[in-house]
């Protein structure tokens, strides 16, 4: 990094730090815990909101066993946010391999346990938090028990988060439109920190079964659309067998659009922040033996501001996103100092 660049970055944090804007990011999966890494360096009013359908492997079973709302995302999203990353990063999410706990984590029944001996499992989360010392605040988006009901393109309706993609891969039929099976009403801090923020973050995350689920809570999508902050989608770089083989970056957006209840008021993101780096040739092939290959630009919708840059890490056979950067370039768009 040159001098002049390495100045000008540190001043952005410096300047960020004083105003300390409160950014409220949503996402599911692996994808909000990396781009949290990158937010929390500039400001520590942070609040990661999680869904909270997954109903697969350990968070899945313990949801089955102890009626617990599950706690793997959100157990990623508390590390991400810790002051201290290195050893509780490694026991929280250390899996066990033998005996009755296989397929566990330590940080999902640790989780668990909180719930238990807690009013409820908001309350377990805030007194884990306080445990990591985090920088910031993780919310689930609901305490609503959450089911995902996805319908098909060909009619079928599929019920279950880890079954809709399986049951759209298998049959060749997309998946066209989600729901819940019962409602469920946001969570009182969730709203309460969407109409206070100064920067909304939507993404990455699997987008019918991570990124769309917030929007089919009552309150939220209303919530995002009436606030003045500055809206941010963040795109994934690679597409999702069984639920985004082919789409663009603008297929992502249209099926949001979509899914919108209140799509007539407007969009609900100013910026879209799109990778336009280049895979290495070696990581694209692994990818597409798995069914997956980059997500493209696309159309340019005319709702939305473009931030395009390369925003692509490739690390350890795994492609993820520049948390750095991209936190570094949101930023410059909050601050005025950058142009889409």
């Amino acid at each position: 990094m040159e001098i002049k660049e390495y100045i000008r970055e540190f001043s952005l944090k410096d300047v960020v730090r004083v105003r300390n804007p409160k950014v409220v990011a949503f996402g599911g999966g692996t994808g909000l815990s990396v781009i949290l890494r990158g937010l929390k360096k500039y400001t520590n009013r942070l609040t990661a909101v999680v869904t909270v359908g997954d109903d697969g492997g350990s968070s899945g079973m313990l949801r089955e066993d102890l009626g617990i709302l599950p706690p793997g995302d959100i157990r990623n999203c508390i590390l991400a946010l810790a002051d201290d990353e290195g050893v509780m990063n490694d026991l929280f999410n250390y899996r066990f391999d033998k005996g009755g706990l296989a397929g566990h984590s330590f940080g999902n029944l640790f989780l668990a346990a909180m719930t238990g001996i807690s009013s409820d499992f908001y309350d377990a989360i805030v007194r884990t938090s306080d445990v990591l010392q985090i920088t910031g605040t993780v919310l689930p988006v609901t305490l609503d028990e959450m089911v995902l009901m996805g319908e098909l393109k060909d009619g079928t309706l599929v019920e279950g988060e880890s079954e809709i993609p399986r049951a759209s891969a298998k049959s060749g039929s997309p998946i066209a439109k989600m729901h819940l099976k019962h409602s469920a009403a946001a969570l009182p801090e969730t709203l309460d920190a969407i109409k206070a923020a100064d920067i909304i973050i939507m993404g990455p995350g699997s987008l019918y079964t991570s990124i769309i689920p917030h929007l089919l809570v009552d309150g939220i999508e209303e919530t995002i659309l009436a606030s003045t902050a500055k809206k941010f989608y963040v795109g994934n770089i690679m597409m999702q067998p069984g639920e985004t083989l082919g789409y663009t970056q603008a297929d992502h957006l249209l099926a949001i659009e979509h899914q919108q209840r209140h799509g007539g008021q407007g969009a609900l993101f100013d910026y879209v922040i799109a990778n336009d780096g280049v895979l290495d040739k070696a990581m694209a092939v692994r990818y597409r033996k798995i069914g997956s290959r980059q997500v493209l630009v696309g159309e340019h919708l005319p709702a939305y501001e473009y931030i395009c840059d390369n925003f692509v890490i490739q690390k350890d056979r795994k492609v993820r996103h520049d948390a750095d950067r991209l936190a570094k370039q949101i930023f410059e768009i909050y601050m005025g100092r950058r142009q889409p």
